[in-house]
């Protein structure tokens, strides 16, 4: 075998063990999946804290550690401290709203039978009883909290590791890539953390502003646990269209228990309130924080609950604004040499 043939098989064989390794990693992150996203949690965990802390380094000139540490204890202390001023008046009246809806329940039921649909509601209720979330399955309702719980734990706690050493972690994954592209990738994860950072602050205005408005709606309406209900509506905010229209399904049930009349009051209330979010809330919100376009978060929304989960779900927005920014940035300027604005740029 002469030399030519000796390195085009060699080339060969380097070309295979390429394409194997690929594939080798493609399936481990397949595998990990799940790890990718609380890791991913984990870092938006750690982008509020950071926000935070940044503004105390600039304006009270604390230590970086020690600013952290601040914002940790102050996002605990508010979360405390709401709990506590409102967590007995939560409590009765979640109480209350689980009783209520399985009474709006059998409304919904009666009236579908009345109009010749038969009886789909008690149909399912009976499944549940049977052999579904109260039965057989109730393990497994419980191991899905108990899931949750533990994967917030482990996305809150990792959230302060990564917050309290930005650097350390950031410099550790920027060694990973090739010397002549780490100024790139660093340039392109500075400006997907600023993306982030606006896309949060902008979401979390929005979903205080929600909460706000559908609770005194539905206070002046007179529907029972409105509190309760306007926390749902709030934190479901967080859910690109999906959430909106989750939100407002367990209020028209507590209202249709007192009347249908009140039951089209709250569903005019929702929409309402949604479009005063979509055409005045949003654009406002918008002068300071980034824009996706609705499609890419609507099929976000869907491609990550496909791979994720319910957990994909939940995240399916932040993921979303990380993604875009990154695609820009790394694909259509870098790779295509096509400039195009990098959400968030120009914007504090």
């Amino acid at each position: 075998m002469n030399d030519a043939e000796q390195s085009g098989e060699a080339n060969f064989v380097r070309r295979v063990l390429i394409i194997v390794a690929i594939s080798a990693g493609v399936l481990l992150l397949w595998e990990v999946r799940d790890v990718i996203v609380l890791l991913f949690g984990a870092v938006m965990i750690a982008t509020i804290f950071r926000a935070i802390a940044d503004l105390l380094e600039k304006h009270l000139r604390l230590p970086e550690r020690v600013a952290v540490l601040v914002s940790v204890l102050l996002i605990v202390g508010i979360i405390v401290g709401v709990a506590w001023s409102i967590g007995s008046q939560v409590g009765t009246q979640s109480q209350d709203l689980a009783n209520t809806l399985p009474r709006a329940a059998a409304i919904i039921d009666d009236r579908l039978a009345a109009m010749g649909l038969g009886h789909p509601v008690a149909m399912w209720m009976r499944n549940l009883h049977s052999g579904g979330l109260i039965g057989a399955d109730l393990k497994d309702f419980v191991s899905s909290v108990t899931i949750g719980v533990a994967s917030f734990l482990i996305m809150f706690f990792g959230g302060i590791f990564l917050a309290a050493q930005p650097r350390l972690y950031g410099i550790g994954l920027i060694k990973l890539i090739p010397p002549a592209r780490r100024r790139l990738v660093a340039e392109a994860m500075e400006e997907s953390d600023h993306a982030l950072r606006l896309w949060l602050k902008g979401q979390l205005w929005a979903m205080l502003l929600i909460f706000l408005m559908t609770w005194i709606g539905l206070w002046l309406l007179g529907v029972p646990s409105s509190l309760v209900l306007a926390l749902i509506s709030g934190v479901l905010e967080f859910i690109p269209y999906a959430g909106a229209i989750t939100s407002a399904v367990p209020a028209i049930m507590v209202a249709l228990v007192q009347s249908p009349e009140l039951a089209m009051w709250v569903v005019g209330l929702y929409v309402l309130v949604h479009h005063v979010e979509a055409y005045l809330i949003q654009p406002v919100i918008q002068q300071f924080a980034v824009e996706i376009p609705a499609v890419i978060t609507l099929f976000a929304l869907l491609a990550f609950g496909l791979l994720f989960g319910v957990l994909g779900i939940l995240l399916a927005a932040p993921l979303a604004v990380v993604s875009y920014v990154l695609v820009k940035r790394l694909y259509v300027i870098e790779a295509l040499d096509t400039p195009t604005p990098i959400p968030g740029e120009n914007k504090d």
